[in-house]
């Protein structure tokens, strides 16, 4: 029984042993708010759908602090996203560039929605008639 005690104590107590510098802010409020606004535009990979400043997930944790770290040592935050891009590819930007590869994700929405709109135009025709 007391090795249970034990035991169970130390599952409980295991994260206060452990630091998780992802979360701790940096000491200069300009760089921490840069990070903060580079990790909101950035997609957690795991969860697909969330920036990387509102994910749980273990990944988005390592991405937080890798912003946080190269911050710190004074890159720009658009050296940042550009070496996530090339690690991650575009995927892991919420808000992705436009360019000849990424063209298709601006272009098909609109051409869907331009195409509802024509058929809806001619069914309200024949309806008119």
């Amino acid at each position: 029984m007391r090795r249970f005690l034990i035991a169970a104590t130390l599952c409980l107590a295991q994260p206060a042993f452990g630091q998780d510098y992802a979360e701790e802010s940096l000491p200069d409020v300009n760089q921490e708010t840069q990070a903060v606004a580079l990790m909101d535009t950035l997609r957690c990979v795991v969860c697909q759908g969330q920036p990387i400043s509102g994910s749980n997930a273990d990944l988005a944790r390592d991405m937080r602090r890798l912003v946080r770290e190269r911050i710190a040592a004074g890159e720009s935050p658009e050296t940042v996203r550009a070496w996530l891009v090339s690690r991650y590819g575009q995927w892991v930007s919420l808000k992705p560039e436009v360019n000849e590869l990424t063209a298709p994700l601006w272009l098909i929405p609109l051409i869907a929605l331009g195409g509802a709109g024509l058929l809806y135009s001619r069914r309200f025709k024949r309806k008119k008639k």
